[in-house]
Order: C-alpha cells, then sequence, then structure tokens
C-alpha cells in the first residue's frame, strides 16, 4: 500500500525541489541565533531559545547540516559513487578548514582593534586567545594542526570532523541502514564510557567544548532523516500533544529566573545535570531537538505559504549561504560586542541598534552570496537570446547606460586611490634630484651606512647638509 509523502517527515521528493525551504529556514534563523549569542555581555542573550529550552542554535545547526548533507552528498555518492564523493566531502572539508583558520585570524584582528577603540577593555583576554599572542610560533601551529581551538571557535572544527566521518558513515549504511545507525549510538556511548575527548588547548590541557563522538549523534539523526532512513507520521495527533508537553516541561529546566527560586526545578535539574551537559550533547537535548523539530515540521506543514513572504524568504536565502554567514555572524557578533562596550549595555536602544544592525548586515551578505551565485558576469542562455532580439536597438543605444557608469565610477577612484592611502607619508613629497652623489667605503662589509649628499649649489651659494638612509 503506497503511503503519502507528505505524511512523513522525511527526504522530499527531489523531482519537486532542489531545496528543502523549511530546513533553509530554520538554519537561518539558527545563525541569526548564533550571532546574538556569541555577541560578548548581550542583553538580548536572555530572550533567546536557549534560555526557554534544553536544546539551543548549536543543535539546530548541526542537525540541519545533517539533514542537508544528505540531500547534497547522499545523492553524490549513490550518483557518482563512493571514490567521486569522498573528493567531493574532501573538497567540502577544505572549505570549513579555510573557514575556520579565516575566522580565527579575523578576530585575532577585530580583538586588536578593539583594544586600540576601548583601551580599559582587554578584547584578546575577553575571547580568551593570549595562548596564541604569548606563544605565537607553537600556538600557530597547533592552530593550523587542530590542537588549538579556542571555544568561540569550536563549531567548524566539530563540523569538519562530522563531514570526515560522513564516508564511513554511508559505506556503513551499504551494508545495512541499521549498522550505520548503530554505530553511531556505539561511537556516543563509547565516548561516555572511554572519556574519549579531544585536545583544545595545549597550554591548560582543555578539550574541545563540542566533543565530535558525541556530536555526531546529532548530526547522523539530521542525515537519516534527510536520507528518508527515519520516518515519523505527521498524523498522530498524540504524537504531536507529547512533544508539546516534553517542550513545555523543559522550560523551567532552562529557565534560570525559575530553577534558581523555586526549589522543586533546581532539584531536579541538578540531578538530571549529566542528560543535560551541552559539551557532551546529553540525551535531553537531543530528544528536546527531535520533539521541537517534530513539532516545527508539523507548522510547516499547516501554513507553508508563510516561507514565500519577503522576511522569512530572505532568512531561508541566508540558511542557503550557511558557512560564508556563520564566518560572517562570528566577526559581527565580537565586532558588536566591542561596538556595545562603547555604547554601554544599560540602555536598550543601544543593544538593539547593536544587534539589528548585525542581523541586517548578516541578511544583506545573504543576498550578495546568492547574487554571487548566479555568476553575474557569465552570460546565461536568456541573457544572449535577449541580447539578439535588440541587436538593432543596440546599434542605437551603448550596450552600457552612461548612469551605471558615474555610478561606478566613484568605486573606481576609491579602489585605485587605496595605494595613496597605504603610502609611507614620509616619502610622500620628497624631491629627487639627479645630480645626488652617493659614496659608499668599498670594504664596508656591513649595510649601508648613512652619507653625506651635497646638493648643488643655490642662487644664495649655501650648503644644504641632509643625510639618506639607503
Amino acid at each position: 500500500m503506497l503511503l503519502d509523502k507528505r505524511t512523513y517527515m522525511a527526504l522530499p521528493d527531489p523531482s519537486l525541489q532542489s531545496r528543502n525551504l523549511p530546513l533553509d529556514f530554520f538554519r537561518g534563523l539558527a545563525l541569526m541565533v548564533i550571532f546574538i549569542n556569541h555577541m560578548p555581555d548581550n542583553p538580548w542573550f536572555w530572550y533567546t531559545p536557549s534560555r526557554f529550552g534544553l536544546s539551543d542554535a548549536a543543535e539546530v545547526f548541526v542537525f540541519s547540516s545533517g539533514f542537508a548533507s544528505a540531500l547534497a552528498y547522499g545523492r553524490c555518492f549513490q550518483r557518482a559513487g563512493l571514490w567521486l564523493g569522498v573528493i567531493r566531502i574532501l573538497h567540502r572539508c577544505v572549505q570549513i578548514y579555510s573557514a575556520h583558520l579565516a575566522s580565527f585570524v579575523l578576530l585575532a584582528v577585530v580583538c586588536v582593534v578593539g583594544n586600540r577603540w576601548v583601551p580599559e577593555m582587554d578584547d584578546i583576554q575577553r575571547l580568551n586567545i593570549t595562548y596564541f599572542f604569548d606563544a605565537t610560533q607553537q600556538a600557530l601551529y597547533d592552530l593550523f594542526t587542530l590542537a588549538y581551538v579556542p571555544n568561540y571557535f569550536d563549531i567548524l572544527p566539530m563540523y569538519l570532523v562530522m563531514m570526515l566521518w560522513l564516508p564511513i558513515f554511508w559505506a556503513l549504511s551499504r551494508l545495512h541502514v541499521g549498522v550505520a545507525l548503530a554505530s553511531s549510538v556505539a561511537l556516543y556511548w563509547a565516548s561516555f564510557h572511554f572519556g574519549w575527548e579531544l585536545s583544545a588547548d595545549p597550554a591548560s590541557g582543555r578539550a574541545w567544548y563540542f566533543n565530535p563522538y558525541n556530536w555526531q549523534l546529532m548530526f547522523f539523526t539530521g542525515y537519516a532523516f534527510g536520507a528518508g532512513w527515519a520516518r515519523v507520521n505527521l498524523k498522530y495527533s498524540w504524537l504531536l500533544l507529547v512533544c508539546l508537553a516534553f517542550i513545555l516541561v523543559s522550560i523551567p529546566l532552562e529557565h534560570e529566573a525559575t530553577y534558581t527560586r523555586i526549589e522543586f526545578w533546581g532539584n531536579l535539574r541538578a540531578t538530571l545535570a549529566p542528560w543535560l551537559d551541552k559539551s557532551h550533547l546529553g540525551v535531553l537535548r537531543w530528544l528536546h531537538l527531535l520533539a521541537l523539530a517534530y513539532v516545527m515540521y508539523r507548522l510547516c506543514d499547516w501554513r507553508s505559504q508563510w516561507l514565500n513572504w519577503t522576511l522569512p524568504r530572505a532568512v531561508v536565502i541566508m540558511g542557503q549561504q550557511s558557512l560564508p554567514i556563520f564566518l560572517c555572524s562570528m566577526v559581527l557578533s565580537y565586532a558588536g560586542g566591542i561596538w556595545l562596550d562603547q555604547l554601554g549595555r544599560d540602555e536598550w536602544s543601544a543593544a538593539a541598534l547593536v544587534n539589528l544592525s548585525g542581523i541586517g548586515l548578516m541578511l544583506l551578505a545573504g543576498q550578495l552570496m546568492a547574487w554571487l551565485d548566479t555568476k553575474p558576469w557569465k552570460p546565461s542562455p536568456e541573457r544572449l537570446a535577449q541580447n539578439d532580439s535588440n541587436r538593432y536597438s543596440a546599434v542605437l543605444t551603448p550596450d552600457y547606460r552612461l548612469s551605471n557608469q558615474v555610478l561606478a565610477l566613484p568605486c573606481l577612484i576609491g579602489l585605485a586611490a587605496l595605494p595613496a592611502v597605504l603610502t609611507n607619508p614620509q616619502h610622500v613629497g620628497e624631491e629627487v634630484t639627479p645630480d645626488l652623489v652617493v659614496q659608499v667605503h668599498e670594504t664596508d662589509t656591513e649595510a649601508l651606512q648613512p652619507v653625506e649628499a651635497l646638493l648643488p649649489e643655490t642662487a644664495t651659494d649655501e650648503m644644504i647638509d641632509s643625510r639618506q638612509q639607503l
């Protein structure tokens, strides 16, 4: 008996759409929450979903990344085979690795600029990257080998490990889907039993905040749903009620004002602490994300047209550019923290200005990335056909418009003047005379020394003594 695919939470029909719009929307929403949560001492942090539930944006990001990997790389394995699929995975790993290194360098520069802009705040110490500046040579080696992973930069390395394990997971699924899923659960259990962790700081011995041995369960759970291996019937009303009840009960367990004032919730949270651990993906966090995903999927299935509205569509586009937008969000979040240091955190208007400005820049960056993906500099078949149909009018009208050239002219002038801005000012305006004579002692094996240069006699026969450093 054939079942309606819309009644199951699984892989959508590839013939109907090339992207999963609800998935892209929630991934874009997770990137916005990550931006808010990563901003140092951000007042908006206390109003994000992580303060009202067991899971947060990190679980959403990892689950959606696993789901998206099934859509992209699962099909690649089936179509091109294992080895070409591995090549594509490695290509993606290079992108993730490069983004991780770029994020660290950019944040280090932001910290240096922040220390100069707000001297009373030590942003290098606040970001906890003092080790890099104190022992740069060793720290640089540790950074490239992923032996040094500061807390702020721990999501991408964990994601990189997930992608490296993906071909093995897919190969095990060729034996049987149950073998692949059982191996993920076994690795999760073994990490707890044997205490497997990766070193994140050689100086202190601290481990990775996101333990990949545990977090792979969330990633491959998303992959299982994306590949259609795991299905949940959307017609069960009792399952919806159970998920809603679990989500509501978890609110006082994570809401600080509740569990710190009410003894019952505080004791219950202390008892469940090992199952709520974020670093090792406590099992209750995993279950909470699944319940939340089911409720959100039911909501999107009930009113799917809202994704076509302007703002949700912009969030969808941002979610489709997850890696560059994540890199952008990390830089913007810490730059926003420095901006808050300057404006002050007591005024709600200052916090709203910084947070909304950062989110707006992320949305604009998503639009820019999507536009660049279309390769507007390459002629498309539609443009070529339009040019052929308008060939006669093109003879009468130039190929370029004067207004576009006028708008581009200031940008071109700015780019041309950029080297002049970077030029050392002490060399600007110096006069070079053709009669300049420099004498250097022939037997001098040291570096060239300052010598006397005699300029031609002036009208007043004055001798000008100048030193030239060669």
